[in-house]
């Protein structure tokens, strides 16, 4: 009796160690920006351990996650009413990435069925966007395409399949650009390794994108003190426009 209770106690330990683990990294845990930021590139990269060392005959497929921070947004939508461009509805969202990225070993709808990819949300399309307004279904997704389209014309939604490499089965490395606009916060970098569909194993790292140097002192005294800031804001701006008005008088 001693001998089954030890078994059935110890099975959870013994399936956890058949699992594969992914050991990740990052090249940059923190990237900053300063007032030359034209943004940066992200190398991921880690190594897939399997039980006993035994690497697999059929390679499994690595799909490797950006994103952050999570923000609350207005989406309007402009209409054309009497030859003018007007706001008409709004939808807001109280909590969407502002920044997100997927690379991947192969395109992502041969990766995972649409069920996982949506409790992962690995892809664009399955984004829990998190809709505040109560519109009809219809008008929901009609505003999410909307934001989504948005941010992929900005370059901060984007999708990479096949830009993921795996070596030997078991070693994998991913670049994936930051760019110069991207928000400063705290993101995650998920990888997940996949076979035949289904999510083996999963690990995350933390990122921290933030701003340094003089573009730090300027954002912490428009925060803190915004009336001295914008006084100081007016003040240079006529500065710069009396400079500029008597070096064309000077011509």
């Amino acid at each position: 009796m001693r001998r089954i209770v030890w078994l059935l106690l110890a099975a959870p330990l013994l399936t956890a160690q058949d699992k594969p683990r992914l050991v990740p990294d990052v090249s940059q845990r923190q990237i900053d920006i300063v007032y030359s930021f034209t943004g940066a590139e992200l190398l991921l990269f880690g190594a897939i351990l399997y039980p006993g060392g035994r690497v697999p005959e059929r390679d499994a497929d690595i799909a490797v996650v950006v994103k952050g921070p999570a923000e609350g947004l207005v989406v309007r939508e402009k209409r054309k009413i009497a030859g003018v461009w007007l706001n008409a509805e709004s939808a807001r969202f109280r909590s969407a990435p502002a920044f997100y990225a997927v690379a991947a070993s192969k395109p992502l709808d041969r990766l995972v069925d649409a069920r996982t990819a949506a409790i992962y949300e690995i892809g664009v399309d399955n984004l829990q966007l998190s809709p505040a307004s109560g519109e009809t279904p219809e008008a929901q997704r009609r505003f999410e395409r909307g934001l989504v389209d948005l941010k992929r014309r900005s370059g901060l939604y984007r999708e990479e399949p096949g830009a993921v490499e795996i070596s030997e089965g078991v070693l994998y490395r991913a670049r994936i650009a930051i760019p110069a606009r991207v928000p400063t916060g705290s993101y995650t970098a998920e990888t997940f390794l996949i076979r035949d569909g289904r999510v083996l194993a999963g690990a995350t790292k933390r990122i921290v994108i933030d701003k340094s140097g003089f573009e730090r002192f300027t954002a912490a005294a428009a925060q803190s003190h915004a009336f001295l800031y914008g006084l100081a804001a007016v003040a240079v701006s006529l500065l710069l426009g009396w400079a500029g008005g008597a070096v064309a008088r000077r011509r």
